[in-house]
């Protein structure tokens, strides 16, 4: 398996330096920091797709919910891969990928009760957001809410890959680090469930909160990874604008994108309801070519119609012989925005927008070829569907260029549940799989053609227990792995 920095040639999937230096693992979310959940599988045919089974030689066992993806790293001498999980009860497992076994574990303090918190429906809180592996370093970066004798905090830590072991210098106490700066940080009302990113040396972490429950900011926190001590954050102008999407931040190689939700008791437009370009210091947008927002943002916010379900999209959308740089946002309004990448539009500067869903877009996506577009698959009941329950639940959007390029309901097919889906191919093109899983629904793993939507496989019969919304799944070289309440589940094919 190799992972995709996604990029496209004449339609086919570019790998990078990234990828060939770490060929079998996937150090974040989706696979890496596009987010588009591309993953190259040579033997993960349609008709291997088929004969899915449970590998019967696989048994994990966790210690409490889990709501982040799992994490797989394949180091490059002869020690064995690792999946790492993180939990809501603040343990980190490394397993053995190939048995399940324990090859070591940390526990990064107590958990927060609920009823410490003014709202939230996660008992206890620990991790929620998808951790970071720099590969380079062999280290795993995340955020966990710890309880301390002085309340609710959240802590960023770097660990070991080696064996689980806290690196001097962190955690980092993101509470202290801004204490008495405005805006402030306050812990119980900002939660972490965005996916971490590692880039530019730097570790960024993003923020949103608990149901709205105020006060807090749509925050991204920038922890350097040679002097931890140094510590620096982008926060929304007005009160509210959380970046909560479980992709959090997406990268494109240069710069950094997030997406907010709605702000509050604002007039003029401050952060909110938008896609934001952040530099590598998190420093914010400075014209209008550095966010995009609709211009009915404030109509956005009176109905909580967040922008950021979704986290942007970086995509090269394939024009003739060129390719055309472009970010996708897929907002809880159901309308999907293709913006310019090298100018994002500020108010109301869309290259196009298309209603595409009647109950918005949540999760993640997977993002590929098909012929001389791209596909992005994603859970929702998408315009132009048929009514029939049997092809409901979730949806391919084809892109196509043009000026302005063009976005249309590609397929539906049936899934319950609010799984993010992520896509295998052959080589790059050939053999798109897209995968999801119906949690908190059905309960099923979930396979169709990437081109038309048909099923592959649809299983097992029983389902899986313990899945949470919104949760993803990855692709290895020879298996899937799905991560679940007290478990995880690895399928051979």
């Amino acid at each position: 398996m190799r992972r995709i920095l996604f990029s496209f040639l004449t339609a086919a999937a570019v790998i990078t330096g990234v990828a060939d230096a770490e060929p079998f693992s996937v150090l974040g979310y989706h696979g890496g920091p596009e987010r588009s959940g591309n993953f190259i599988v040579p033997d993960l045919s349609w008709n291997r797709a088929r004969s899915l089974h449970f590998d019967s030689a696989f048994h994990a066992e966790l210690s409490g919910q889990l709501y982040a993806q799992p994490l797989y790293w394949q180091p490059t001498d002869a020690r064995p891969a690792l999946l790492v999980a993180v939990t809501e009860n603040n343990v980190v497992h490394a397993l053995d990928a190939r048995t399940g076994r324990e090859v070591w574990q940390q526990q990064l303090g107590a958990p927060v009760k609920r009823e410490a918190l003014p709202c939230g429906d996660i008992a206890p809180l620990g991790v929620t957001g998808t951790p970071v592996i720099d590969a380079a370093r062999e280290t795993l970066y995340l955020d966990a809410a710890v309880s301390l004798p002085t309340g609710p905090s959240h802590l960023v830590f770097a660990l070991s890959l080696k064996n689980g072991a806290i690196l001097p210098g962190w955690p980092v106490d993101i509470k202290g680090a801004f204490a008495g700066q405005d805006p402030p940080f306050v812990a119980t009302g900002q939660n972490q469930r965005g996916a971490l990113l590692v880039a530019n040396d730097m570790v960024y972490v993003p923020f949103g909160s608990f149901f709205d429950c105020r006060p807090y900011h749509g925050t991204i926190i920038g922890v350097s990874l040679t002097d931890p001590h140094k510590v620096t954050r982008w926060s929304t102008r007005a009160a509210g604008g959380g970046v909560w999407a479980p992709g959090g931040v997406a990268s494109d190689g240069i710069s950094l994108f997030i997406a907010t939700g709605n702000t509050f008791d604002t007039t003029d437009w401050a952060d909110g309801e938008a896609v934001i370009r952040l530099s590598p210091d998190l420093q914010g947008p400075t014209d209008p070519g550095d966010y995009f927002t609709p211009a009915d943002w404030h109509d956005l916010d009176a109905q909580d119609s967040d922008l950021g379900g979704i986290a942007p999209l970086p995509i090269d959308l394939p024009d003739g012989d060129n390719l055309r740089p472009v970010v996708l946002a897929l907002g809880k309004n159901g309308k999907a925005y293709l913006l310019d990448r090298g100018h994002l539009g500020g108010i109301g500067g869309e290259l196009t927008a298309t209603q595409v869903s009647t109950h918005g877009a949540y999760a993640g996506a997977a993002v590929y070829p098909v012929a001389d577009s791209i596909y992005v698959a994603f859970p929702t009941e998408g315009i132009g569907c048929p009514q029939d329950e049997s092809q409901r639940g979730l949806m391919a959007l084809s892109i196509h260029a043009g000026d302005p390029p063009k976005l249309a309901t590609a397929w539906c097919a049936q899934m319950k549940g609010f799984g993010a889906p992520i896509v295998t191919t052959t080589d790059g093109h050939s053999n798109p799989i897209v995968w999801a899983v119906g949690a908190q629904g059905d309960g099923f793993l979930h396979a169709f053609k990437g081109d038309t939507g048909e099923v592959l496989y649809s299983g097992p019969l029983q389902g899986l227990a313990g899945l949470h919304r919104l949760q993803t799944l990855i692709a290895t070289q020879d298996r899937l792995y799905v991560g679940a309440d007290g478990t995880i589940y690895a399928f051979e094919f």
